[in-house]
């Protein structure tokens, strides 16, 4: 363990700003100006470090200031810490912007809409590295293991956390092309209850609430799928052997081929949103404060599922 420092030898480091200065340029009015401060200010500043020290650091000349021999001996050790300090600070940015931003996100999230993406992130900000995490369904987010977040909150989450939403929750019921024939080109809300549905586990009340939202109870006559994520409901659904409920962006691109279909119209909005989410103290850092400009951007800030 490094030994203690007696901070109570320290001149008013503030102060040292001003000496510097004055010494470099020998003048307090030429220091005055550089630093953004009046004449009386940085005087005041170099009477305090005088002050500490119990000796003179200048001697005047007329209108002009020389240091003293004490003054001559202090400055190099004060020029010293400062560049010390810069040093200090640029490394300490240097460090931190080569670390990896870990990103945090569902499964399906990650492999059907974020990871598409990175690569124009990286295009972007080449010096960022990124480590995409997943997890399960449920939502919880690993802040002492990732950096941000992107997830699905009912509410927005508590103080601790900055939230930033990204677009509204709407559930909307999508199938293979195959099994939407068989529903037919007008099918009904109600006319889903008659084929087989796959729900997930974590979202066991989605068909129920989406039924529900069309005046429907929910009541299916063929025994419904259950499955753990929302990416194996999917394959389920493009192999044409169940209709399954979407939360969020994550079918685009098997809507526009064909691979999916949405069987009726009908959606229903959750309370809540998908969004960017990492812990208030860190919300300015350079690679999560880019990450969540750049995904802001990349969605249109506005856009409504």
């Amino acid at each position: 363990m490094a030994d203690h420092i007696d901070l109570r030898k320290l001149p008013p480091l503030k102060a040292l700003k001003g000496f510097e200065a004055a010494t470099r340029l020998q003048s307090i009015g030429e220091a005055a100006d550089e630093l953004c401060l009046t004449h009386p200010a940085v005087s005041h500043q170099v009477q305090q470090i005088e002050e500490a020290l119990g000796v003179a650091l200048f001697s005047q000349d007329g209108r002009y200031i020389a240091s003293t021999e004490e003054g001559r001996i202090f400055y190099p050790y004060v020029r010293a810490a400062f560049l010390s300090l810069i040093e200090g600070i640029e490394a300490t940015h240097r460090h931190a912007h080569n670390k990896s931003l870990r990103v945090h996100s569902y499964v399906t999230v990650s492999i059907r809409w974020l990871a598409h993406r990175l690569s124009s992130f990286t295009r972007f900000h080449p010096d960022i590295k990124l480590v995409l995490k997943t997890c399960g369904e449920a939502w919880r987010f690993e802040d002492v293991h990732s950096d941000v977040g992107l997830v699905y909150c009912d509410v927005a989450p508590d103080s601790r956390f900055h939230w930033v939403p990204l677009f509204d929750c709407a559930l909307f019921p999508v199938c293979g092309p195959r099994l939407a024939a068989k529903i037919g080109p007008d099918g009904t809300v109600q006319d889903l209850l008659d084929h087989p549905l796959v729900t997930i586990s974590t979202e066991f009340r989605h068909w129920e609430l989406w039924f529900e939202a069309a005046g429907i109870p929910f009541k299916p006559t063929i025994p419904y799928i259950t499955v753990d994520t929302l990416a194996l409901a999917l394959e389920v659904a493009m192999d044409n052997e169940a209709i399954v409920l979407v939360n969020g962006p994550f079918v685009d691109e098997e809507l526009a081929s064909g691979r999916l279909v949405r069987p009726v119209d009908h959606r229903a909005v959750l309370p809540g949103a998908w969004g960017l989410i990492c812990r208030k103290e860190v919300q300015e850092n350079y690679r999560i404060r880019s990450f969540i400009a750049w995904l802001q951007q990349s969605v249109g800030g506005d856009q409504k599922l």
